[in-house]
């Protein structure tokens, strides 16, 4: 079996140095290494190789340039492009939590803060979490919604990401624990085929407090993945997840390539495919893309 390591950094940050120290490493372990290219300049390289223990090659290789602000990753060559994308949206398709910026127009802004963080590092269970987030936001107007989704910035390489996957025939699906006001506007913003995410009560223009049951948590967003796989005729290998919390992990640990993005401690040493520096357009790298080959935005309108 064929190898590959890629290593990316934020725009302008990857070094020739890095990658020939990154070769270096993988020769003194025993690795044959074949072919080393540019993906993006000084963003995105990768260096192609033969290991008996690849994996354990990837945990050398971050141990050893764990000083440098360089996002490495390991996966086959064969059948690395992906037809099923499933992405997490708050913290990662868009900055932030959603939840969190509709709570600023409560009195409890701070409480609910706090429990958003202790379900995404997975202290609380991310069902329980939000029926008492929501409970708190009983009383805010659902035209609040609507500020809060004035004020959303995309991830840089948000779109590039969503348009380049579609462009080879994948089918691209948002999967969220927030609301379908704000994911249904995020998907059309973004060009994702689909969303999944819960369903707020409102009356009279008032969030009421409670959400829809089942919630969509963590054992949701998996069974959302299977279902899709089924429909569209493909194996989990074909596809490939991003998140951040820790109602992601199960999808990211069956996904072909299950990246924990920008994520929680405890998402990242769950997970194999780790991106802390790069931004979304890293999982494009992941898939062998060169930056020629994306679909392109001009800046504004890619975080708009």
């Amino acid at each position: 079996m064929r190898w590959f390591i890629t290593l990316c950094s934020a725009p302008g940050g990857l070094t020739s140095d890095c990658v020939v120290l990154a070769t270096q490493l993988l020769i003194a372990a025993g690795a044959q290494v074949g072919d080393i290219f540019w993906l993006a300049p000084k963003e995105a390289a990768e260096i192609q190789f033969n290991a008996e223990r690849p994996i354990e090659l990837l945990d050398y290789l971050r141990i050893n340039l764990a000083e440098i602000s360089v996002d490495v990753n390991c996966g086959l060559l064969a059948g690395r492009r992906k037809q099923l994308l499933i992405a997490d949206m708050d913290s990662t398709i868009v900055i932030g939590e959603s939840l969190d910026e509709l709570a600023k127009y409560s009195d409890f802004a701070e409480e609910i803060a706090a429990i958003t963080s202790s379900a995404m590092c997975g202290e609380l269970s991310f069902e329980h979490a939000l029926k008492k987030r929501v409970s708190m936001l009983k009383g805010v107007s659902t035209i609040k919604i609507a500020k809060v989704l004035e004020n959303i910035r995309l991830t840089p390489g948000a779109k590039e990401l969503v348009a380049t996957m579609k462009m080879i025939g994948a089918y691209c699906v948002l999967v969220s624990g927030s609301f379908k006001p704000i994911t249904s506007v995020i998907r059309q913003r973004v060009g994702f085929d689909d969303d999944y995410s819960n369903i707020l009560h409102t009356a009279n223009s008032v969030i009421v407090g409670t959400v829809d049951e089942p919630i969509l948590g963590r054992n949701a967003k998996l069974k959302i993945m299977k279902k899709l796989c089924i429909e569209h005729g493909l194996t989990m290998d074909a596809t490939l997840a991003v998140g951040d919390g820790s109602n992601d992990l199960a999808m990211l640990k069956v996904a072909g390539i299950g990246v924990a993005f920008r994520a929680k401690p405890f998402v990242r040493s769950e997970s194999r495919f780790i991106i802390n520096h790069a931004d979304l357009r890293g999982l494009l790298y992941l898939q062998g893309f060169k930056r020629s080959d994306f679909v392109n935005f001009p800046f504004d309108e890619a975080v708009r």
